[in-house]
């Protein structure tokens, strides 16, 4: 039985002079299956995000341990700094690219990402690119939220003494797991509070890491009497053919670091003022942020080196080096600051969101982000960071793979096919025109599922090193593993149009 949608007025929806398009009164659907509060476009009046705020969230979502620690692991593979921080800053321009296109939407319809994704997928079959997206930010959400908890745990150790000493529960000291459910319980309290209390908060968060990050370089400094040896440290690898084998999977790695945001962003750009906003916020918040993150990363480990004879590459870990009760606790706000301002921007809105549109009707925006707290612990996936080759080349890689063709069917669909113009209340309609077949556009699908298997179909370990046979899944992929995002990316996309050109006159 389908659900019934009660007709839009003659002038359906309407847009403004900016282009911006919301429902006329009266027009909203109201009983659909695919219908709920937080997955209705937002009032134009409500879109008042400005260049400020995007950018305030990169500078706060950019912040944090593990972006940190991907110099780190770029140097462990062989790099020199200046290799490291071309490769991160490399990797951030390219990723811009889908991250603008795709965000688009947002300040244009007011929609979030699984609303779009319906566009392309049907609004049954959006839930496929939603579900991968969701599964993968609750995996970072408990990678992050661990991090966060450790760092608690050593700095309040520092501060009280004894905690290491702790009686240990499941393997750890049982005040490290006290440490990780308060810090696990704060993140879900403020994300409860909706989207315009995570804006308020990344707002007054950047300014306050960045001064944080500062901070620990002045201090690394002054106590090294320099920047130290690190930086004078020749690449193991050169600028040759041992260089080039390393360099673009770990490019993929780092692009794959922020693939999952190029995907739903319209979850934050459906809040802008306007396009203008969007753009500009993010081009000045995401690669300068990284770029300008990694080099004092790199710049705080070589004074560490000068001073204690060896690489500190965790600012946990430096920070509780300091004997000073007040330096101790700076270094824990900012932690507790930085790994929140990245965790319930970039690893639970998402999930929230797309939890939401699995089932409208049951799912909120607050329940899909309590339900994504709980999914995040329950699978443990800190372990993924135990090795380079683990993190970078396995897990980021072959993330990086799948959500890059999602990717290039959401550029293909709204860019190619549709020009930018969508039926707003299509989307919301069983029935119409994304309806497709039974809900689902199998097109996408076979784009989706052709473009994978040729980003991750070669997926290869070394020997001893990861998951994967070390000749590749599938065998003569192996040359395509290294390339995943971009390959999966122009794959589907390529793909997708083809597929949907002859449609396009009943589509459009």
């Amino acid at each position: 039985m389908t659900a019934t949608v009660p007709p839009a007025p003659p002038e359906g929806p309407i847009a403004d002079v900016a282009g911006r398009v919301e429902f006329a009164p009266g027009a909203t659907p109201a009983d659909s299956r695919f219908v709920n509060d937080d997955l209705l476009p937002v009032p134009v009046a409500q879109r008042r995000w400005t260049t400020y705020n995007f950018a305030a969230l990169w500078v706060g979502m950019a912040h944090n341990i593990p972006s940190w620690l991907l110099a780190s692991g770029l140097v462990a593979l062989g790099m020199d700094w200046k290799q490291a921080v071309f490769t991160i800053a490399l990797a951030n321009l390219i990723v811009l690219a889908p991250m603008l296109l795709t965000g688009h939407a947002g300040p244009k319809y007011g929609i979030p990402f699984p609303v779009l994704a319906r566009a392309s997928f049907g609004l049954r079959g959006a839930n496929l690119p939603a579900l991968i997206r969701a599964g993968v930010a609750c995996a970072w959400f408990g990678i992050q939220t661990w991090i966060g908890g450790q760092g608690i745990f050593v700095l309040l150790g520092k501060i009280f003494g004894g905690w290491a000493e702790a009686s240990k529960v499941g393997g750890q000291p049982w005040t490290l797991w006290v440490c990780f459910v308060l810090f696990w319980a704060l993140e879900l309290a403020i994300i409860y509070r909706g989207m315009e209390a995570l804006r308020r908060f990344e707002n007054w968060a950047a300014p306050f890491v960045i001064v944080g990050a500062l901070v620990l370089l002045a201090w690394i400094t002054m106590k090294a009497g320099g920047l130290g040896p690190l930086l004078d440290q020749p690449s193991k690898l050169g600028w040759g053919a041992d260089f080039w084998p390393v360099f673009f999977p770990s490019l993929m790695g780092m692009i794959a670091f922020w693939s999952t945001l190029s995907l739903n962003i319209p979850d934050f750009t459906r809040f802008g003022a306007g396009q203008r906003a969007q753009i500009w916020g993010q081009t000045l918040g995401l690669p300068t942020t990284m770029t300008l993150f990694a080099l004092l990363s790199v710049f705080v480990t070589s004074g560490s080196q000068a001073v204690y004879g060896v690489a500190v590459w965790d600012p946990v870990q430096l920070a509780a080096k300091t004997d000073n009760v007040f330096g101790l606790l700076f270094g824990l706000v900012t932690v507790l600051i930085a790994t929140i301002s990245v965790n319930i921007a970039a690893n639970v809105v998402s999930p929230a969101y797309d939890l939401a549109n699995l089932a409208p009707k049951l799912i909120n925006f607050r329940r899909g982000a309590l339900i994504t707290g709980v999914v995040g612990v329950l699978i443990m996936p800190w372990k993924l960071t135990e090795t380079p080759e683990l993190y970078i080349f396995t897990w980021l890689g072959l993330v990086g793979g799948l959500l890059g063709t999602v990717a290039g069917i959401l550029i293909a669909d709204y860019w190619i096919i549709r020009r930018t113009v969508l039926d707003l209340a299509g989307l919301y309609t069983p029935g119409g025109r994304y309806w497709y077949t039974g809900g689902w556009n199998l097109r996408a699908v076979v784009s989706f599922v052709v473009g994978g298997l040729l980003a991750v179909g070669g997926s290869h370990s070394a020997e001893g090193k990861g998951p994967f046979p070390e000749d590749g899944l599938i065998p003569f992929l192996k040359p395509l593993a290294d390339y995943g995002w971009a390959v999966g990316l122009a794959a589907a996309l390529v793909l997708y149009v083809v597929l949907m050109l002859p449609t396009r006159a009943r589509t459009a």
